[in-house]
């Protein structure tokens, strides 16, 4: 999140020639998947896109478990053995916590070591089922990551502000003023 940096993929506004109002100094909120920044003063649809959100993870979660289910009777057709079923049930119940877990992380603190969160990637996804519910429980309570966002945001905006009103005036002006 810089300073004065537009939001990413778009245009200040008024850079498209119309003559509108330029972007606001200081911090920009940052989007937020499906989201955008409406999540800032939760307007533009900000509640049906939360309900959209939780339904959308909650059927695609659904559909997964579908799809899985279609996996293991494959393989119960396969007569792979009892062993493989188990170890694939396993897996797949071990991956789906653990991929709840880092992206429920996620929606609270930026990681701290982000080579390991790419590590963990292919886990995360075997785990999809995982982070599917993490969304919908989330969107329940807010947009994902929209604590951990608006945090960010309004410490820039402080932080802005407080530079802002601190370097008011010409320093070289009080500095000879002073001395007379």
């Amino acid at each position: 999140m810089s300073e004065n940096s537009e939001t990413p993929g778009t245009r200040p506004a008024g850079a498209n020639g119309s003559g509108g109002a330029s972007t606001p100094p200081g911090p920009q909120p940052e989007p937020i998947r499906f989201f955008g920044t409406t999540w800032v003063d939760r307007d533009g649809g900000y509640g049906l896109r939360r309900v959209g959100v939780a339904v959308g993870s909650l059927v695609a979660a659904a559909a997964a478990c579908f799809v899985l289910r279609f996996a293991y009777q494959g393989l119960e057709i396969a007569e792979v053995g009892s062993i493989v079923g188990m170890l694939v049930i396993v897996m797949f119940a071990v991956c789906s916590a653990i991929a709840f877990r880092k992206t429920w992380e996620g929606f609270g603190a930026r990681p701290k070591d982000p080579a390991r969160e790419d590590s963990l990637r292919g886990l995360k996804s075997i785990g999809f089922v995982g982070s599917l519910l993490a969304y919908f429980v989330r969107s329940l309570i807010e947009a994902p990551g929209e604590k951990l966002r608006r945090t960010e945001y309004e410490t820039a905006r402080a932080q802005f502000e407080k530079r802002r009103s601190t370097r008011t005036g010409n320093p070289a002006a009080r500095k000879r003023s002073k001395r007379r």
